[in-house]
C-alpha cells in the first residue's frame, strides 16, 4: 500500500484498523501522565486488564473452597490447563492435543531433548544457528556433554556469510545435507531474536527429516508473532515462552508442542511426572507410568494456577483477535515503521535495518544497527517515553564493528500507527 509520512495519515490508519479496540484491553507504562510508547513486546508484552480479574477470581476460589478448588467450580484447577489448549493450538497451528502449557522454556527444551536427542556414536550432531539465544546455546551444550560428546564436534552452527547479518536458507539446508548421516537433531529458532529474521521452518523440517534427524524449534520470538503451522509442517517438537508477544506476564509458563505422531507413542523415552500420568488413575498412586496421549503426557507436576490465570486473560484475546488478522496488521505496522525510517535515511544515512526487507521473512520487529551514538540515541528516546530494547552488537565480521542494535517491536495487539509515527519523530529529531 502507499504510505504517507504525516500524523493525519497515521490516525487514519488507526481509524480503519479492525483490531484497534484490543489496545484498550491492555495497561501501558506511563510517561508524563500519558501512555508511553511501548515497543518491547519482543521481551515482555503488556498486561491485559483482565489478568488481575482472573487472578483475583482464583484467589477468591482458594479462600472459599480450599483444596476442593481442584475439583469444584466452573473451571476446576485440575482442568485449568485444558482451557488454554484451544488458543495455544491456534497460535502455533496445531491440534489441541499436540500442545500443553507447563514449566518454563528452558525446562521444556531440556525435556524435549530428553525425548528427541538420543545420540549414538554414528548419529550425534545437533545443527543450529550461530548466535542463538543463550537458552538454546546452554541447553544444547549441556545435553551434548551429558551424553559424553564434545560440543566442538557435536554442535554444528550455521553462520551468516562474511559481511552479512542474515542466514541464507540454502546454507542451512546445505549444512543439514552435509552432516546428514551424523545428525541426530536439527534445532533452530523460528525467528532470530537479534535480527528478527524468520527462518524457513517447513524447508528446514523437510531437510532434517530427509536425513533421518528429528527437527525442533524454539518459538520464543515467533509464537504470537508470525503465522505457524506446526502440525502440517510435521515439526517433531517446539517450545515457546508466553511472556513476549503472548502477553502472559513476566516469567510466564511455557508452551510445548509434540506432533501427534510422537504424542500418541507411549514408548518414546521421557522424564515422567504424575501430572502426565493417565488422568483416570492419577490419584491411585500406583507404580508404572502410563502417559496421557498427546503433549500432556510430558507434564511433570500440577500447574501453578496463579500463573495460569493471567495467561487465560491473554489467550482469550488471541482467540478473539485471531492470528491471521494480527499478522495482517503486523505486516502493515512494521512496513510503516520501515517506510518512515527509510525517509530519514534518504536525507542522511543514519540507521541500518538488519531485519529482512521481505515481510515474509520477518515478524513484528525491526533491528537497527547503530553507529557510535547508538547507546546515546537509546537513552534519548527512553527519556522521552519510549520503551524498547538495546543489545550489544554480537554480529560477526565487519558488521560487528558498530556500536549496537536497537530492537523495535510494534506489536499488533496493542500498538498503533500513531505510536510508530511518534517514535520516528523522536528518531528524526535526535541530535548526537
Amino acid at each position: 500500500m502507499t504510505f504517507q509520512p504525516t500524523f493525519d495519515f497515521a490516525q487514519q490508519m488507526d481509524a480503519q484498523d479492525p483490531l484497534r479496540h484490543f489496545r484498550e484491553q491492555y495497561l501501558f507504562p506511563q510517561h508524563q501522565g500519558q501512555n508511553g510508547l511501548y515497543f518491547c513486546g519482543n521481551s515482555l508484552g503488556l498486561q491485559p486488564k483482565k489478568a488481575r480479574v482472573f487472578l483475583e477470581e482464583e484467589l477468591h476460589r482458594w479462600s472459599e473452597l480450599g483444596v476442593e478448588g481442584h475439583f469444584e467450580g466452573e473451571l476446576p484447577w485440575t482442568q485449568y490447563h485444558k482451557a488454554l489448549a484451544p488458543a495455544s493450538a491456534h497460535i502455533v497451528g496445531a491440534q489441541e492435543d499436540e500442545v500443553i502449557i507447563m514449566n518454563t522454556l528452558s525446562v521444556n527444551l531440556h525435556l524435549m531433548m530428553v525425548s528427541f536427542y538420543r545420540p549414538t556414536t554414528q548419529r550425534f550432531k545437533i545443527i543450529m544457528e550461530a548466535g542463538a539465544f543463550p537458552s538454546d546455546q546452554y541447553a544444547v551444550e549441556s545435553q551434548v556433554r551429558w551424553h559424553g560428546f564434545d560440543p566442538a564436534e557435536a554442535i554444528v552452527e550455521v553462520a551468516p556469510r562474511p559481511g552479512e547479518a542474515l542466514l541464507h536458507t540454502e546454507d542451512i539446508l546445505a549444512a543439514i545435507a552435509q552432516h546428514g548421516e551424523q545428525t541426530a537433531l536439527v534445532l533452530f529458532a523460528g525467528l532470530n531474536y537479534f535480527t528478527g529474521q524468520v527462518y524457513d521452518m517447513p524447508a528446514i523440517t523437510e531437510a532434517g527429516h530427509r536425513v533421518g534427524a528429528y527437527v525442533g524449534f524454539d518459538l520464543a520470538h515467533a509464537a504470537g508473532n508470525v503465522l505457524l503451522n506446526l502440525h502440517d509442517w510435521e515439526v517433531d517438537f517446539a517450545v515457546w515462552c508466553t511472556y513476549k508477544y503472548i502477553n502472559s506476564g513476566p516469567g510466564a509458563l511455557s508452551g510445548t508442542f509434540v506432533h501427534t505422531k510422537h504424542g500418541h507413542n507411549p514408548q518414546i523415552p521421557r522424564f515422567a511426572g504424575w501430572w502426565g500420568h493417565n488422568e483416570e488413575r492419577r490419584f491411585l498412586m500406583e507404580k508404572g507410568f502410563d502417559p496421557i496421549p498427546g503433549a500432556a503426557g510430558w507434564q511433570l507436576s500440577n500447574a501453578p494456577i496463579f500463573a495460569f490465570a493471567p495467561m487465560k486473560a491473554s489467550h482469550d484475546l488471541f482467540m478473539e483477535a485471531t492470528m491471521p488478522a494480527l499478522r495482517a496488521k503486523s505486516e502493515k505496522l512494521t512496513a510503516y515503521l520501515e517506510y518512515l525510517i527509510d525517509l530519514i535515511n534518504a536525507e542522511k544515512n543514519r540507521f541500518e535495518i538488519i531485519t529482512p526487507r521481505d515481510p515474509a521473512q520477518r515478524g513484528a520487529q525491526l533491528s537497527l544497527l547503530t553507529g557510535p551514538e547508538g547507546k546515546q540515541l537509546f537513552d534519548y528516546i527512553a527519556q522521552n517515553g519510549v520503551i524498547c530494547d538495546w543489545r550489544e552488537n554480537n554480529l560477526p565480521g565487519e558488521k560487528g564493528g558498530k556500536a549496537g542494535v536497537i530492537r523495535f517491536a510494534p506489536a499488533p495487539m496493542y500498538n498503533s500507527f500513531e505510536d510508530v509515527w511518534k517514535l520516528v519523530e523522536l528518531l528524526k529529531n535526535f541530535d548526537s
